[in-house]
Formats: structure tokens, C-alpha cells, sequence
């Protein structure tokens, strides 16, 4: 039988929105409605195994391992399924590096190497989930205060709280907060215009004159 070889330089037709591609079966894989695009992501996906010494059974079971993999991701859209495909192909080519960091025979500089690319891979799929989770929705909430009333002498507080022992995270809002500080009082004037202010203490207590002796002295004089 003949094998079949591309020419280069004949022309391809692509075919756009076909309504057999368009049904979407295998859209828990790959997130897109197109079944092309679910079939090319799946063989990325298993493409990038390490299959060199596994057996038939062994392979299979890796196969569908990872499509299984990518079913649980669960991608919505393409660019989900993009994420998901090298989610799990950082997953694992950071585990090989793992084992083959923990192989008895390894040397130093070998073993040394493979943790460095462990920790390169691990931090690579920590940025795609964190990618991954801002797409769908899941990253850092915001909160956004349209309307803050303030009355006359009151102060508001709009922001993040945080409190020893507690949700350090959480959002509060304290659009009517008691006023802290006090107005300041007039100080209280000497007799001898030349000398300083003398203040008064807002919460001092004074002695009140008795009036009665007051009068009593006015009458003797």
C-alpha cells in the first residue's frame, strides 16, 4: 500500500462551522463545541506522557488516565481546555523530575538538577491553576461601596479591617463611626492681659462662689 505524503504546495481547504464538527461530544474534554479541536487537545494532552518503558497495559492506563484528568478540569471554553492540557503535562513532567531526582544511583549534580526543574514545573502549574481560577471567576473578590454617608461630626472607615485572631481578609464597612477626637475648647483669659492663656481642663471640676456670701459682704460694707 502506497503511503500517502502531503504536498506542500497544494492547496488546503479548511472548512469552517462544519455541522458534523459542530456537535460537540466531546466537549468535556476539550471545552469547545468543536470535536476537531477536543481530538487535537486529548493527543496534546497524551502526547506529552513519558511512555518509554511502559507496557501496553501500563499506557493504556496512562491514556486514560489523562483524559479522565482532563473530564475532571471540566473546561468550559477552548482557552480552559488549553489550561487544563498543560496543567496536567507540567503535572507530570515535574513528577518524572521527581523520580528521577530520587533514583539510588543518581549523582549529586544530577539529583540537583531534577529538584531545580521540579520547583520551575511545580511553580509553572501553580501560575496556570492561579490562571485558571481568575478565567473562571475564582480569584480575589472586590467589593465596590457606591453610596457612603457621613453626617456632620462623624468619620467613616471604608476598606480592610484587620483584627488579631480573626478573618484578616474580611471587608467591613463603618459608614457611621463615632467622632474620635473632641473639639477643642477657648482657653480662659488672665486678668493681666501681658501673661499667657491659662487652659482649662474640658472635664476639670471648678468651685463654685457662694452668692449668699457674696451678699453678706456687700451688706456689711
Amino acid at each position: 500500500m502506497a503511503k500517502r505524503t502531503l504536498d506542500r504546495n497544494q492547496p488546503t481547504t479548511v472548512v469552517a462551522d462544519d455541522p458534523e464538527d459542530q456537535k460537540g461530544r466531546l466537549k468535556s474534554i476539550g471545552g469547545s463545541q468543536s470535536d476537531h479541536w477536543n481530538n487535537t487537545l486529548a493527543n496534546q494532552a497524551v502526547q506529552a506522557l513519558w511512555l518509554k518503558n511502559s507496557d501496553v497495559e501500563d499506557k493504556d492506563r496512562q491514556l486514560s488516565a489523562t483524559v479522565a484528568a482532563l473530564k475532571g478540569i471540566a473546561p468550559m471554553d477552548e482557552l480552559e481546555g488549553m489550561m487544563a492540557a498543560q496543567l496536567i503535562a507540567a503535572h507530570n513532567a515535574s513528577m518524572e523530575c521527581y523520580r528521577r531526582a530520587m533514583i539510588g544511583e543518581q549523582t549529586f549534580e544530577g539529583r540537583r538538577e531534577n529538584l531545580n526543574q521540579a520547583n520551575k514545573l511545580s511553580r509553572t502549574w501553580a501560575t496556570l491553576l492561579d490562571a485558571l481560577n481568575k478565567h473562571r471567576g475564582k480569584g480575589q473578590q472586590k467589593v465596590t461601596v457606591e453610596h457612603v454617608h457621613v453626617h456632620a461630626g462623624g468619620q467613616a472607615v471604608v476598606g480592610t479591617i484587620e483584627r488579631p485572631g480573626g478573618d484578616q481578609s474580611k471587608i467591613e464597612e463603618q459608614s457611621h463611626a463615632k467622632q474620635i477626637s473632641h473639639a477643642p475648647q477657648p482657653a480662659l483669659w488672665s486678668e493681666d492681659e501681658g501673661r499667657a492663656a491659662v487652659p482649662i481642663a474640658r472635664n476639670a471640676e471648678r468651685q463654685v462662689p457662694d452668692a449668699r456670701g457674696q451678699g453678706n459682704r456687700r451688706a456689711k460694707r
